[in-house]
């Protein structure tokens, strides 16, 4: 006769098996993000979308895929130190409920920058339309002059594209590094 044994990663794994059900979670993963991963995971993210979802629908669900992917890869940091590091690491996340999908990302980001970073995100997350595409266009153009100053490019575009705010919030891991969580909402066009 079999004896039940606990085997605690079975049973998690099982967990995690309810929870991305339950919660409609399409994709997750943790881990390095380097270039092959984005184009890993924006084919994955094309395939794994409705076949019945709008065209429209399944664009802005790649745009958002690809800069977020792209957001961590360039922009996490070390999560002991604080220290730049290429390619980043992070959490990347793409689930569904009845009127949207729903793009979570999170990465290290060291406590000396969030003040830049947390300001940036309100300021767009409260401009109408027409301020984004001029300040998108603003950055464009200093782009073309600096690496720099294109920082925060691409989550001005994901909120230009989705009408929508970007959520985040703040967990500090240590005096040096805190874990910058964002959500980004896609409307589902019906």
């Amino acid at each position: 006769m079999n004896e039940i044994v606990e085997k605690p990663q079975i049973d998690f794994a099982y967990e995690i098996h309810k929870m991305m059900v339950d919660k409609k979670i399409t994709l997750i993963y943790e881990g390095e993000v380097n270039q092959s991963i984005v184009k890993a995971f924006t084919a994955m993210t094309e395939r794994r979308i409705d076949a019945d979802e709008s065209e429209s629908t399944k664009k802005k669900v790649f745009h958002v895929t690809v800069e977020c992917l792209q957001n961590i890869c360039k922009h996490a940091d070390n999560p002991v130190t604080g220290e730049a590091i290429v390619p980043g690491e992070g959490i990347f996340i793409i689930a569904y409920d009845d009127d949207n999908y729903i793009v979570v990302t999170g990465n290290p980001v060291a406590n000396d920058k969030l003040p830049d970073t947390t300001e940036f995100l309100e300021q767009i997350n409260v401009m109408e339309a027409d301020e984004l595409k001029a300040l998108y266009k603003t950055k464009i153009r200093e782009n073309r002059l600096s690496e720099k100053a294109g920082a925060g490019l691409g989550l001005l575009d994901i909120v230009r594209k989705t009408k929508n705010p970007l959520d985040f919030q703040i967990k500090k891991i240590n005096d040096k590094v805190s874990f910058l969580l964002m959500m980004a909402k896609i409307e589902r066009v019906k």
